[in-house]
């Protein structure tokens, strides 16, 4: 069973997702808040797999700030941003302060229960247009992975899970998510099982 909280300061669209998660068998929604930081507060005291978490709150803390401070609780959810924000320096910014995964409110329902239940094991999830733009930007820039990045794809194809690479490699669980982000727009791939077969295809791994 997958413990979520939404975090969003629209009323209707906390009930448009309350609505759409509670016809699961596998999700339980246990509450949804108006502001990031009764989001923080409420995963302070009670046990959460998955916020699904805004970026924008009026004038409150952003969802970044509310995604960093949850990360760094002692008994972390993982985070899933859910907005209508797509600009680069947005999704950088969420990916980086520890989310696993960065969807758009226009996502189909099917698309954003599969990303739910990815995001709640930990794994990397991004939405078609957010992977197209990342993978745009870095295609400009270089599509080569680099050696760290080939290193984490290994330990991938291997099996390993974030924080088992995050271990192995001496680095954060954040910043593993963050190269996972990297590889997967330099390759044009949305999941590691399709980033893994694509390198090999390259020859990269």
């Amino acid at each position: 069973m997958i413990r979520l909280l939404l975090a969003d300061d629209h009323a209707i669209v906390r009930a448009g997702l309350r609505a759409l998660l509670d016809g699961s068998a596998d999700i339980r929604v246990l509450g949804d808040v108006p502001t990031s930081e009764a989001a923080v507060a409420f995963c302070a005291t009670t046990p959460v797999d998955l916020v699904l978490m805004d970026l924008s709150f009026g004038p409150g803390r952003s969802g970044v700030e509310a995604t960093a401070d949850l990360r760094a609780l002692p008994d972390p959810p993982n985070v899933l941003v859910v907005t209508n924000y797509d600009t680069d320096a947005d999704i950088l910014s969420a990916i980086e302060a520890g989310a696993c995964g960065y969807i758009l409110k226009d996502t189909p329902p099917p698309e954003l229960l599969a990303a739910v239940r990815s995001a709640a094991a930990g794994e990397s999830v991004l939405s078609p247009a957010v992977a197209s733009k990342l993978m745009t930007r870095v295609r400009r820039a270089d599509t080569t992975l680099s050696p760290r990045e080939i290193e984490v794809l290994r330990l991938v194809a291997d099996g390993r899970s974030n924080r088992e690479i995050a271990k192995q490699l001496f680095l954060s669980e954040t910043t593993v998510k963050s190269h996972l982000v990297h590889i997967y727009a330099k390759l044009g791939v949305r999941s590691r099982t399709s980033a893994v077969a694509r390198a090999r295809e390259q020859g990269a791994i």
